[in-house]
């Protein structure tokens, strides 16, 4: 004859106490998505043997920073001080910046001025220089270039004055050990934002691939920079490399899968390598917008080396 359960009682304790477990581990939460994740720092490595154009006996390495997204208490002029060290020291051919310099939310103890974190950047050091584009909190955040109807922008202006190119709609050639590549840097694709500011309204892009594009000759080796990865589809083959930032990987993944991803395309190009036509690295980024909160998306330097077939 089976044993005989006991039915279980739900009493008034019981359930309060299942409630206040409950918050427990949701506050719990909040504070380490709050105030420890984003105070974290990783480097991510990822070494790629293009499928577009590639010289067979070179290696070339880019030490990538997205979404810095200056503000106190998460990004600091220090703090990027700090991260602006640790980039010098990955032995980068060049270093690219990716965009989203702006904080991206209000909910901030102190704004950190471009006069601040431009100087700050300024101090980054690779053989083949610094490069940037623009995100699309640069160009939202600036009152006078969304009157406009474009740039500059003062993003832009700070980074120039501190010797940082801006690559907006421009290629550029590269040496590297006897070998010229090109670098290209797209405008950024939801720049401006006509009338009122709200979910939903129609953005305009500033972003010209295919006049981009054209300033490349013909075979020969490219990196393109886009801040938003949803240019990729439109990528051609013959591109090596594309990097993006924009998405924060989600800032916040669970299981490896965000749940929210600021993109048309969905998780498809939410972060870490994609390898369809050509190849993509999106770059989870530093700092965060919206809500500031990261959870399973620690902040990140993006370390890629481009290896052709015959490099070792």
């Amino acid at each position: 004859m089976p044993a005989r359960r006991s039915p279980v009682r739900i009493t008034r304790r019981s359930i309060l106490t299942g409630l206040g477990a409950t918050a427990l581990a949701g506050l719990s939460g909040a504070a380490y998505g709050i105030g420890i994740e984003p105070m974290r720092l990783t480097v991510t490595s990822y070494v790629i043997r293009p499928l577009g154009s590639w010289p067979a006996a070179l290696r070339l390495r880019l030490v990538a920073v997205s979404d810095v997204h200056a503000c106190e208490p998460w990004m600091s002029a220090a703090r990027i001080a700090g991260i602006v060290e640790t980039v010098n020291g990955l032995g980068g051919d060049v270093v690219v910046l990716l965009g989203d310099y702006v904080a991206g939310t209000r909910l901030v103890t102190r704004f950190v001025d471009a006069a601040e974190w431009a100087p700050v950047l300024g101090a980054l050091r690779a053989p083949l220089g610094t490069h940037a584009i623009l995100g699309n909190h640069d160009w939202w955040e600036d009152r006078g270039a969304q009157k406009r109807g474009g740039g500059p922008t003062i993003a832009g202006d700070a980074l120039g004055r501190v010797g940082i190119r801006v690559l907006e709609n421009e290629a550029v050639p590269l040496d590297l050990r006897g070998e010229r590549i090109w670098l290209a840097g797209l405008g950024n694709q939801i720049a401006l934002l006509p009338g009122r500011r709200r979910f939903g309204h129609p953005r305009i892009g500033v972003d010209d691939l295919a006049g981009t594009l054209a300033q490349i000759p013909d075979g020969a080796p490219a990196i393109l920079l886009a801040h938003e990865p949803d240019i990729f589809p439109k990528v051609p083959a013959r591109i090596a490399l594309t990097l993006s930032g924009h998405t924060h990987g989600g800032q916040v993944r669970l299981f490896g899968y965000a749940p929210v991803v600021p993109s048309r395309f969905g998780s498809r190009y939410a972060y870490g390598h994609v390898r369809e036509q050509a190849d993509l690295v999106v770059s989870g980024g530093l700092g965060m917008s919206g809500v500031p909160v990261r959870i399973g998306a620690t902040p990140e330097i993006v370390v890629v080396d481009l290896v052709g077939a015959a490099a070792v």
